[in-house]
């Protein structure tokens, strides 16, 4: 893949991880809103233990998602041959740990930089999000 094809495509994928990211923490938000009522009404516990978990499932589904996307990619583009090499490098590059026992052709490694950039830009949007939520839940259960 050319450097104008590996730019195009990383920023393509990296654009709907964003999208992805986006939509899903909306739709935990939303949630939230939707049951909070229901938690505060079962008690304390409730209404701090269940936006929370509500927010983690949804970001554990959520970076699931883009995991898997990128391991799609690497199937379809022929680049490792099983589904498990491909969600274990995903998995790997991911989260930026990237371990070294797999490694990208001269000709893919832009492009999967871009998936080490979803990740970091993933697990900060999905830290901000837990913190705010957390402010926000400690502050009307705890310091109302």
């Amino acid at each position: 893949m050319t450097l104008p094809h590996q730019i195009f495509w990383g920023s393509t994928f990296l654009g709907l991880c964003i999208v992805i990211e986006i939509l899903l923490l909306t739709w935990c938000t939303v949630a939230i809103m939707k049951m909070e009522a229901k938690w505060s009404a079962r008690g304390l516990f409730m209404g701090t233990a269940g936006p929370i978990a509500t927010a983690l499932a949804f970001i554990v589904a959520t970076h699931t998602i883009q995991v898997w996307i990128w391991a799609i990619v690497w199937v379809l583009l022929e680049v490792l041959a099983d589904w498990n090499s491909a969600l274990y490098f995903s998995l790997v590059t991911f989260t930026t740990l990237g371990y070294g026992d797999i490694v990208l052709g001269e000709g893919l490694r832009i492009f999967g930089s871009f998936a080490a950039v979803a990740g970091l830009l993933a697990f900060g949007l999905s830290t901000a999000y837990m913190v705010a939520l957390m402010t926000r839940v400690f502050q009307e259960n705890f310091f109302s």
